[in-house]
C-alpha cells in the first residue's frame, strides 16, 4: 500500500553545487539506443578548414615572437587540436599557442633555454591535470576581470612593442623597456623591403573583413589572416624581394623536452605563471564560446570547465614532451570555429591533424613566409589585446586603476609580478570600498531628523555612526536611511542600543533604505514608540507581518498597496545580488527542471520553502484544490493538462508531486457545494474533484490515512482522498502513460500540514505492514531514505 516517505536522497536538484558538473544533466534517455559509429558533419569539416587556414600563419607566427622553433609552433597547435580538443570540457573550443603566452614563454627560453622551457611545460600540464582533479575550475574564475583584461593588455603591448622591430626589419630587444629606448634609431632606419611586405599584411588584415556587399560577404569566407599572409608571401616571391624567411629545420634535429636545469625557486615560479596563464585564458575563452553559442536553435550544453582544465592539462604534457609551446584555449581560432558553424570537437580534432599533414607535407611552401608578415600579423593580435570595450567596462565598474596598474607591471616587471601585484591593489580598492562610509546628519523643515549612511557599516564605522546618532536630541522623531548591502554585527549593535535608548526616551526611529522603503527593524523590549509593539527579525523578511501599532492597522488587517513597492525593493536590495548570477546561467541555457510540482494555489503553500528549491529546479503548475483534470474532460481547462504535456515531453522531468495541505478551502466548497444551481467558475471547476468524493465515500475502499493517526476531520480526509485521486487521473494522461511504462517518469503524493509544518509523502507500503488503506508518512528531519513511488 501507499505510504510517505522522504524525497529521493540521489536526486541531482539536491546536490551541493560543489559535487555538480559544470554542465546542466543530460536528459534522460527513454529507450537503449545501439553504439553508431562516429560521423563527421559537413559544418565541422568545413570549420577544421577554416580554423586551420587562421591557426598555421598564426601558430608560425606566435612561435617567431618567442623565439623558440618554428615547428614548435605547429606541434603545440597538433596537441591542442588533438588532445585538448579530444579530452576537453568546451567541445567548440580551439586549443593552440596563444599570444597570451608569447611573453611568458620568451622569457623562459632566455633564461633557461628551450629544452627546459619545453620541460616547464610539462610541468604546467601536470599541475592543471592536480587542478581538474580537485575541481578549482570555477574558483579561477573569480579572479577580478580587471586583473585578467590588464593582463592580456600587459602582454598585448608587450608583444606589439617586440614585433615592431621585426615589421621594420630589425631584432626585438629582451625586455619592453628596452625595445622602447631602441624605437626612434629603428624607426630612423627602416628595412623598405620588410616594411613594404609588413604593411601589406597589415592593411589586408584590416581592409578584408570591411569589403562591403555579397562579394565582401563571399569573401569573408577566406581568413583575413591566411589572405594577408599568402599575399605578402607571393608579392615578395615575384619581387624578388631579399627578406628573411621561415626556417623550418628538419624533424629530425627537432629537440625534445629534457630534465630541468636551472633554480629550484625559479622553475617552480615559472611552471606557476605557466599554469595560471593557461588556466585562466582557457577557461574565460569555454565561457566565451558558452555566450557565442547561447544563441543557436540547438543549444550545446555548457562547457565542463574541469574537465577542460584536465584536457588543458592532457595538451601541455604531450606538446611539452614533443617540443612544443604551450598551449591554451585561443579566443581567435575558436569564434572562427563557431561562426563557421561547428557542431561537435570533430571540428577542433581535424584541425589538428590538417595542421599534422601540413607540417609534414608543406614544409617547402611555408618556408616561402617572410618574417615581416609573421610578424605583423602577431603585432595585429597583440595590439587587438588592449580592448577598449573591456577599459570602458572597467571604467563603468570603477576598477580602472586595478586594470592600469596590472598594464604597467606587466609590461615592465613580468606576468606573474603583475598579476600579483594587480590582485594586491583589487584587494586593496575592495576593502577601501568596503571601509569608505559616509555618515551624514540634518533636520528637515517638520523637525524630523535624518541620518544617512552610505556605504558598508562595518565595525570600523561605529565610532563615526555612535557620534552621528548622538546629535538626534532627545525626544525627537528621527529616520535612519541605510544605503548599503552589509551590516556587521559590531553595526547591528550600536544602531540597536542607540535605538532602544531613543525610543525609552520619548522619540521615534523609522528605518528606511535608500528609495525610502521602511526596512525591519529589530525587536526593541519596552519603550514607547509604535516599534515598541513590531516584533520583527531581520532574519524573518518574508513573514506575512505588520510592524504598525495595532489602532493605526487598515481595517481588516490588510497590509497596504505600498507593501507590493516594498517587497520588490528588499528583493532588489539583498536578495536579488545573491541570485543574479544563478538566474543569469538558467537565462542562457534555458530552464531544466527535475521535478513538475502540481500544487494548490493556497497562500500558506510556499513551495521552494518546504521543499527546499530554488530557482530552475521545479515546474510548478497552481491551481484551486490540485485537481488535474481527467484526459478528455478538460473542456475550458486545457492549462493543466498542457502543462502535464509540456513538462513531460519538452522539459523531460522525473517526477511529479500531486500535494494537498491541510485546510484546503477548495475541498470545503466541494464538501458543502449543493447538486444544481447556478454553475460559477469555482463550480465548474470543482467538479473534477467529484470523484475524490466519490472515493471517499466507497464503501469499499478503506479510508486514506496519515501514518499514527486518523484524520482530523471529513475536510482533512477529503485532502488526502483527493491527491490518491488526482494522481490516478494523472495517470491516464497519454504522456504520462508512456513515460511510466518506459521508466523515465515517477509519481509521488504529498500532504503538508500547515499548522504543523510538517510534510507527509505517500509511497507504496507492503500490504502485511499497512492493510488498510493508502498511507501517509511523515517525513523526519533526518537522513532519509529512498522508496520509489
Amino acid at each position: 500500500m501507499p505510504a510517505c516517505v522522504p524525497t529521493r536522497t540521489d536526486d541531482s536538484s539536491h546536490m551541493p553545487d560543489e559535487g555538480r558538473p559544470h554542465s546542466p544533466p543530460e536528459p534522460r534517455r527513454r529507450t537503449p539506443r545501439l553504439p553508431r559509429v562516429p560521423r563527421i558533419a559537413g559544418a565541422d569539416l568545413s570549420a577544421s578548414i577554416a580554423v586551420f587556414l587562421i591557426a598555421l600563419p598564426l601558430s608560425l607566427g606566435i612561435a617567431l615572437a618567442t623565439g623558440a622553433p618554428l615547428q614548435a609552433g605547429l606541434v603545440a597547435a597538433a596537441a591542442g587540436g588533438l588532445v585538448a580538443g579530444r579530452l576537453g570540457g568546451a567541445p567548440l573550443q580551439v586549443s593552440g599557442p596563444a599570444a597570451g603566452l608569447t611573453v611568458v614563454t620568451a622569457d623562459l627560453i632566455q633564461k633557461y633555454g628551450w629544452r627546459t622551457t619545453c620541460a616547464i611545460t610539462v610541468l604546467a600540464g601536470l599541475a592543471q591535470l592536480g587542478l581538474g582533479f580537485l575541481r578549482v575550475a570555477r574558483s579561477a574564475l573569480a579572479v577580478s576581470p580587471a586583473i585578467v583584461h590588464g593582463m592580456l593588455a600587459g602582454i598585448g603591448i608587450t608583444i606589439a612593442v617586440a614585433q615592431l622591430h621585426i615589421v621594420l626589419g630589425g631584432s626585438p630587444r629582451s625586455s619592453v623597456v628596452a625595445n622602447i629606448r631602441e624605437l626612434p634609431g629603428q624607426l630612423a632606419h627602416p628595412q623598405v623591403a620588410a616594411l613594404s611586405m609588413s604593411a601589406l599584411t597589415l592593411v589586408l588584415l584590416l581592409a578584408w573583413t570591411r569589403i562591403p556587399g555579397r562579394v565582401g560577404r563571399a569573401l569573408r569566407k577566406v581568413p583575413a589572416a591566411l589572405v594577408a599572409v599568402t599575399a605578402a608571401t607571393t608579392t615578395a616571391a615575384l619581387a624578388g624581394l631579399t627578406l628573411p624567411k621561415v626556417d623550418l629545420p628538419s624533424w629530425r634535429s627537432h629537440a625534445l623536452a629534457g630534465l630541468p636545469e636551472g633554480p629550484a625557486l625559479g622553475i617552480t615560479a615559472a611552471v606557476l605563471t605557466v599554469t595560471l596563464v593557461c588556466s585562466v585564458q582557457s577557461l574565460l575563452g569555454a565561457v566565451a564560446v558558452d555566450k557565442l553559442t547561447a544563441g543557436r536553435p540547438t543549444q550545446q550544453k555548457r562547457s565542463d570547465l574541469d574537465r577542460e582544465l584536465l584536457g588543458q592539462g592532457a595538451a601541455n604534457i604531450v606538446s611539452g614532451a614533443l617540443g612544443g609551446l604551450p598551449v591554451a584555449g585561443v579566443a581567435v581560432r575558436s569564434s572562427a570555429n563557431v561562426q563557421a558553424g561547428a557542431g561537435s570537437r570533430n571540428s577542433t580534432m581535424l584541425h589538428g591533424v590538417w595542421v599534422v599533414v601540413a607540417a609534414l607535407l608543406m614544409v617547402p611552401v611555408l618556408e616561402f613566409i617572410p618574417l615581416a608578415a609573421l610578424a605583423a600579423l602577431v603585432m595585429a593580435v597583440g595590439v587587438q589585446m588592449v580592448s577598449l570595450h573591456h577599459i570602458r567596462t572597467v571604467t563603468r565598474h570603477r576598477e580602472v586603476l586595478v586594470y592600469a596598474v596590472t598594464t604597467l607591471a606587466v609590461v615592465v616587471l613580468g606576468v606573474l609580478e603583475g598579476v600579483l601585484l594587480g590582485i594586491a591593489v583589487a584587494v586593496g580598492v575592495a576593502l577601501h570600498r568596503l571601509t569608505r562610509t559616509r555618515i551624514t546628519h540634518d533636520e528637515d523643515s517638520a523637525g524630523v531628523h535624518h541620518v544617512r549612511v552610505r556605504g558598508q557599516l562595518t565595525f570600523l564605522a561605529v565610532p563615526r555612526l555612535s557620534r552621528t546618532l548622538h546629535l538626534v536630541p532627545q525626544g525627537a522623531d528621527a529616520v535612519v536611511e541605510l544605503d548599503g548591502s552589509f551590516m556587521d554585527h559590531a553595526a547591528y549593535e550600536s544602531l540597536h542600543d542607540w535605538q532602544s535608548t531613543h525610543l525609552a526616551q520619548g522619540g521615534s526611529v523609522e528605518l528606511t533604505g535608500r528609495t525610502g522603503a521602511r526596512l525591519a527593524a529589530p525587536h526593541v523590549q519596552g519603550g514607547t514608540g509604535e516599534t515598541s509593539h513590531c516584533h520583527c527579525r531581520p532574519w524573518t523578511p518574508w513573514r506575512n507581518h505588520h510592524c504598525e501599532h495595532p489602532d493605526s492597522a487598515p481595517q481588516g488587517g490588510r497590509q497596504s498597496g505600498h507593501q507590493l513597492a516594498s517587497g520588490i525593493s528588499s528583493f532588489q536590495r539583498n536578495t536579488a545580488p545573491l541570485v543574479r548570477g544563478e538566474l543569469a546561467r538558467l537565462a542562457r541555457e534555458g530552464q531544466r527542471p527535475s521535478q513538475l510540482f502540481l500544487t494548490c494555489a493556497d497562500s500558506r503553500l510556499v513551495t521552494s520553502m518546504i521543499t527546499s528549491s530554488g530557482p530552475g529546479d521545479l515546474f510548478v503548475v497552481r491551481n484551486v484544490g490540485n485537481l488535474v483534470p481527467p484526459p478528455g474532460e478538460e473542456s475550458a481547462d486545457d492549462s493543466v493538462a498542457a502543462a502535464i504535456e509540456y513538462a513531460v515531453e519538452v522539459l523531460q522531468v522525473r517526477s511529479i508531486t500531486v500535494c494537498g495541505h491541510s485546510g484546503c478551502g477548495a475541498m470545503q466548497a466541494l464538501m458543502n457545494t449543493e447538486p444544481g444551481g447556478a454553475q460559477t467558475p469555482l463550480k465548474r471547476w470543482l467538479r473534477h474533484g467529484l470523484p475524490s468524493l466519490e472515493r471517499m465515500a466507497a464503501k469499499d475502499r478503506p479510508w486514506t490515512r496519515i501514518a499514527g493517526r486518523a484524520p482530523a476531520d471529513a475536510v482533512e480526509q477529503l485532502c488526502l482522498t483527493n491527491v490518491v485521486q488526482q494522481l490516478e487521473h494523472l495517470r491516464a494522461h497519454d504522456s504520462v502513460a508512456r513515460a511510466l511504462q518506459e521508466g523515465a517518469l515517477e509519481l509521488h503524493g504529498m500532504y503538508f500540514h500547515v499548522g504543523e509544518a510538517q510534510a507527509y509523502l505517500l509511497t507504496e507500503r507492503a500490504h502485511h505492514e499497512e492493510p488498510d488503506g493508502e498511507v501517509f508518512d511523515r517525513v523526519a528531519a533526518t537522513a532519509l531514505h529512498d522508496t520509489p513511488a
